[in-house]
């Protein structure tokens, strides 16, 4: 059984980071352990005040008001994440850039960006153990599990808003490096097909093409270098839907290296002999405005030395 808190009432006065946030958004992230449907329930009721009136769910922040939040009962926190943890204390080698604003993280695969489904810790829980007195991490976008590469984290809530604004507008730019099954054909250069999120039973999220139902999707591909075992291409999804590059490399006929979920087992039994044993997919560069220099920023990303020692395995056409 769960071990759980009980929260007095809080009064919280709202500081410049959170000006401009939704009061049910910025208790959803307060109230972690709480469900959703607990809070708006406790704010259609009342029971939440800002400057002690009612408020509306979608009531945005303003400078310096003062939130009351009535009792709640909490999950307890799990036990502590140890910075002294191989994995964690390893992270700090694969920061690319740090500065006051943000992390750009080169994740290293097999780690996932958040824990949850069984994990006691992601990324971003990591990152948080390890800087401590940043207190408003948060993930920018995210990168499935088995992705290795660039990926995002805000250090304030400006940032975070600022950057997601870039990342609707399509202003961000994302490169990835795979290797596929196949010769891949010069002349496809899109790949439209439009995808639909599906939750098995067991949990699993599975994405798959559907003409009818599924959402706009759009990813471009380049040919970096042919073999005779397969392509490695560069994908830059215009859209970012979950699976994405994996869905639409599979659906064309050119799954990628180690997929597990969307590949071909012999042609990755084929890349275990030569000792690959993880998903060929790396988000190798990233650009996006910095939001406190205005400045433009690119960084690439090293591939590990599983994905370099693979790659000098194949052979070139």
């Amino acid at each position: 059984m769960t071990d759980e808190i009980k929260l007095p009432v809080q009064m919280i006065e709202i500081e410049s980071d959170f000006i401009g946030q939704r009061i049910d958004n910025f208790l959803i992230a307060r109230l972690r352990g709480v469900p959703k449907s607990v809070i708006y329930r406790v704010l259609r009721k009342g029971e939440v005040r800002v400057n002690k009136k009612r408020i509306k769910p979608e009531y945005k922040l303003q400078a310096d008001d003062v939130v009351r939040v009535p009792p709640f009962t909490v999950a307890a926190e799990p036990d502590a994440i140890s910075v002294k943890l191989s994995m964690v204390k390893d992270l700090e080698q694969h920061i690319l850039f740090e500065d006051a604003d943000l992390i750009v993280l080169n994740k290293p695969s097999g780690m996932a960006v958040h824990g949850g489904s069984g994990l006691q810790f992601g990324v971003i829980e990591a990152l948080r153990a390890l800087r401590p007195l940043a207190k408003h991490l948060e993930l920018v976008h995210r990168l499935d599990r088995d992705t290795s590469g660039c990926l995002m984290i805000a250090k304030k809530r400006s940032v975070l808003t600022h950057l997601h604004a870039q990342l609707r507008d399509k202003t961000v730019e994302k490169k990835y490096w795979a290797l596929v099954s196949g010769d891949w054909d010069n002349k496809m250069r899109k790949v439209t097909e439009p995808l639909k999120k599906n939750t098995l039973q067991s949990g699993e999220r599975v994405v798959r093409v559907d003409a009818k139902e599924g959402k706009e999707s759009e990813t471009r591909f380049r040919i970096l270098q042919r073999y005779q075992e397969g392509t490695l291409v560069e994908a830059f999804p215009v859209t970012g839907r979950t699976h994405q590059i994996r869905v639409h490399t599979a659906c064309k006929g050119h799954p990628i290296a180690g997929d597990d979920k969307y590949g071909d087992n012999t042609f990755s039994s084929q890349m275990n002999k030569i000792g690959l044993n993880r998903l060929f997919l790396h988000a190798y560069s990233l650009s996006f405005m910095h939001p406190g220099t205005e400045t433009t920023m690119r960084f690439e990303a090293p591939l590990d030395e599983q994905l370099n020692q693979a790659m000098s395995q194949l052979t070139r056409k």
